[in-house]
This record gives C-alpha cells, structure tokens and sequence, in this order.
C-alpha cells in the first residue's frame, strides 16, 4: 500500500457514502441496493486486513496518520491515526458489519434501504471514532452515531421501541455532554484539541478528578457499568437482530476504548485515586448481574445482561493495574490486565454478536424470545444447535474459545493486585455458565417443546454463511490469540509508562 494513500479516510467515509447513496435510491431498486451495500461492507472489510497486514506491530507510535486543517478557529484538526488498541476495533468493526447486511438480506421488509443506509453510516462514524486524534473529531464523530442507532430502534424496533430509543439517546447524550465540558476545559488550559497533547498536559490532582469524572460518567454509560446500565436490556429488546448486534458488539466497546485512550492517560493521578471505584462497579457488574441474567425469561434480556456481566471484565482489567503498581510493582501484571481488557473487547464483540444472531434466527421463524416457548430446537434445527452451543461456550469462558483468553488475563493481573478481586471475578466463570447452560438446556435440548419447535428448519446458507464466520472467528482467537497480543503489545506498553507517571 502506497504510503501516502489514505486509508483511514477511506475506512471512515467509503461506508458512510454508499449509505448516502442508498438513501437516494430509495426501495425501488431494492435488490441492486442489497447488493452495494455487501460490496460497500466487504470492500470496508478488505481495507481493514490491509490495515492489519500493513500494521506496524514494533512501535507504539501512531500510524497511517492523516492530519488536515479542519476547524481553525479552534485549532482543530482532521487527524486520523491508529495504534495497537484502536487498530483491532476498527477491524472488528468492519467484519461485523457484512454480517449484519447478510442476516438482514431478506428479513427487513420495511424500508430495507434505508435499514441498510444507517447500519453502513453508523459504521462509518463508528470507525472514525477510533481513528480520530482529534478530540473536537474525536466527540463528533461519537455523538453523530447515536443518530443512526436511534433510527435503527426507533423506526424497525419492538412495540416499546420509542421509549427503549429516548432512554437510549438520553443516557448516552447526558454523558457525553459531560466529556465534552471536560474536553472544553482541557483545550482552555492547553490551547490543543489533539488526543497527544491533552494526554502530555500537566493538570494538577483537582484538575485531573474533574476531567477522570466527567470522563467516567461519558465511558461509564456506553460501556455500561452498574448503576447506569438500565438503558441496555430495554434497547437490545427492542432492537432488530442487526441493532443488537451492532451494539453489543461495537458501541459498548467504545466505553472500554474511551477509559484506556483518554482517562488512563490524561489524568494517571485521578486514576488511581479513584480506581477503587471503577474496581469495585466492575465487580458488582460481575456478580450482581449474572444473578439478574440467571433470573430472565427473555432471551435477548439474558444476553443483554451477560454483557454487562462480561464487560465488567474489561474495566476491572484497565483499572487492577495501579493495584499492582501500589503492592508489587509488577508492570507485566499491569500489562497482563490491559492485555485482558482489550482481548475481552474483542472477543465479547464476537460472542455476543453470535449469540444475537442466533436469537435473531429462531425470532425469524417462531416470533418470540421467551424463553418458555422454545425447547427441544436440537431435534429441528441441528446444525444452528451446534453453532448455538459453541458461542455459549464462548460466553461462559470455555478454554479454547476467545471467551476464555481476556477473562484468563483478568482473572491473572487481578490475582496480583488483590485476591478478592480475582475471586470475585472468577464467579463468572460459574454464574457465566449457570445462566448460559441454563439457556441452552431450556432452548436447545430436550424434547420437542411444542409445534412451533417442530416446525422449524434448519440454517439456509445465508445463515449458515453469517454463523460459520464467527465461529471460525471465536476459535482462532481462543486458540491463537498471538497475532491480536503483538500487535497490542508495543502501545499496551506505552500506556502502562504513562499509567506509572502518576504521583500518587
């Protein structure tokens, strides 16, 4: 690839301008839309591997960087770049999204190109999100996929889809309007909105808690953490498949990407003093809402509340570190938990997608996520049975599986800072697979439940095309998680040196 080729450009804008393109051709040519909008998804896709194959993997610096006057008045800038956390999230991004085109190829009949248009813009946005250096770039771009989203919900949602997409629009804007009061304030005191310079800021202790706050309850939401995750069991139920799917697998991470991008480095003191708060919501998100996902008879609901479970794992990774650092020092402990926040990250995307994608199967044919009316599917539907049983492995952390690998790292670098917060992490590896083995024996084995169950075929190849990419995902990443660790390696490194220059 040319080194002046500007792919990041490309990444961010090639999906956003054929879902602009789709929104002017309207449903009248409604197969060739279809059809532009695969090949707008898979050539996004490509650009991501290039991204990949390309990707320094032996220096923490920013790469592929694309810096262009944007808004002057502000000393704001159109500057793109990635790094090891930032580069595996755009790819995730982009190998989501096909899928998503492919699940709703047929299911969507109303308004289908413009279903399409606002999945291919959201990624777009969401993309730009992760590439951007620029903070001003940084909170538009992370404001203007809410709109998307909310459209998603709002038009080819459930019956309570209105009120799911208000909760969902004000929780996550209420928060961001947080971090944008901070990003204000950063930019007054350092006359910068570049990421690079806000994290190189020398911000006094009461300076760095009103920016770690306002940060936290911006992150806190999207990721989501206890107690301001009520908005995410109500969106995911009312959301189509490909919504849930999108917002299990990429926007939460977002929530995750914004701790260890500007929290972490921008106020390391703040951090630290605070980190006993992060540590013990991550926890409560461990324990408490695997007995609330135990308790669910909606299957979307238990998979909602799996991922707050599990996306515990990545904010009690990010913050066990200055643990370490207190007690022992151990900067490859400190490293490990990183490691084990970002491989949750991935994984979780990948895991949960799936297990979105397999609730959107059976809805597709029965018209319903109770869990009471389903049982017996195995006798019916085998080969979905055997995809479905493989991600619900995955979810409760089966060696072998990308499930296992972060929450391993977790479990370790929480060990080294204090063994109640490894113990009471490691309860999900029991409440993980009570509430998913407790999902799969009611849906998946068992007797034929009733005629509905009976009537049900098996994965048609669009289906089966969409299932069998995630599996082969799931396990290469549990069973080589190594190309993900190095590319990571050098600006996981980074990050703990600047975690390490806090006073405190």
């Amino acid at each position: 690839m040319r080194a002046d080729f500007p792919i990041l450009s490309m990444l961010t804008w090639l999906p956003v301008a054929a879902g602009l393109l789709l929104l002017l051709m309207g449903d009248s040519r409604a197969a060739f839309g279809r059809w532009l909008a695969l090949a707008a998804t898979l050539a996004t896709f490509a650009l991501s591997v290039v991204l990949w194959r390309d990707f320094d993997t032996a220096t923490a610096a920013m790469q592929f960087v694309e810096r262009q006057p944007w808004i002057g008045v502000f000393k704001s800038w159109y500057h793109l770049g990635v790094d090891g956390i930032s580069m595996p999230l755009i790819v995730l991004t982009a190998f989501i999204t096909p899928l998503v085109v492919i699940a709703a190829w047929t299911t969507i009949e109303q308004r289908p190109m413009q279903y399409l248009a606002a999945f291919l813009i959201l990624e777009g946005l969401m993309i730009g999100v992760f590439a951007a250096m620029d903070a001003l770039l940084f909170y538009v771009l992370w404001e203007a996929m809410l709109i998307p989203m909310f459209v998603i919900i709002g038009v080819w949602g459930g019956p309570r889809r209105v009120y799911a997409t208000v909760k969902f629009f004000l929780y996550t804007f209420l928060g961001s309007v947080l971090m944008l009061v901070a990003l204000i304030y950063l930019y007054v005191q350092g006359g910068s909105y570049a990421i690079a310079d806000l994290q190189a800021m020398p911000l006094t202790l009461r300076e760095q808690t009103f920016v770690f706050v306002a940060f936290l309850l911006a992150f806190a939401v999207k990721v989501p953490m206890f107690p301001v995750h009520t908005w995410l069991p109500d969106a995911h139920v009312e959301a189509p498949t490909g919504g849930s799917v999108i917002l299990a697998a990429i926007m939460l991470k977002m929530g995750g990407y914004g701790f260890l991008r500007f929290s972490l480095p921008i106020a390391p003191d703040a951090s630290r003093a605070l980190d006993w708060a992060v540590i013990a919501l991550s926890l409560i998100a461990v324990v408490y809402i695997a007995f609330v996902a135990i308790a669910q008879r909606d299957m979307k609901k238990l998979i909602a509340y799996s991922s707050i479970a599990h996306m515990g794992f990545v904010t009690l990774g990010a913050f066990a570190g200055y643990q370490i650092l207190r007690n022992t020092g151990d900067l490859k402990g400190v490293a490990m938990g990183l490691d084990g926040a970002m491989v949750q990250m991935v994984s979780h995307g990948l895991v949960s997608g799936a297990l979105f994608f397999c609730i959107g199967v059976l809805y597709d044919r029965v018209h319903s996520r109770e869990i009471a009316d389903y049982g017996g599917v195995v006798n019916t539907m085998p080969v979905f049975a055997a995809f479905a049983v493989l991600f619900a492995m995955a979810n409760a952390g089966l060696p072998g599986t990308s499930g296992f690998v972060g929450e391993f790292l977790v479990i370790l670098s929480s060990f080294r800072a204090d063994f109640w917060y490894a113990f009471l992490a490691a309860t999900i590896l029991v409440l993980g697979a009570a509430y998913t083995l407790w999902l799969v024996k009611r849906v998946i084995f068992g007797a034929v439940a009733n005629d509905n169950v009976a009537r049900l075929t098996d994965l048609n190849p669009r289906e089966f095309v969409v299932l069998g990419a995630l599996a082969v995902s799931v396990l290469a990443l549990g069973l080589w998680p190594a190309p993900l660790l190095d590319a990571m390696r050098p600006t996981i490194e980074q990050l703990v040196q600047q975690m390490m220059m806090s006073k405190l």
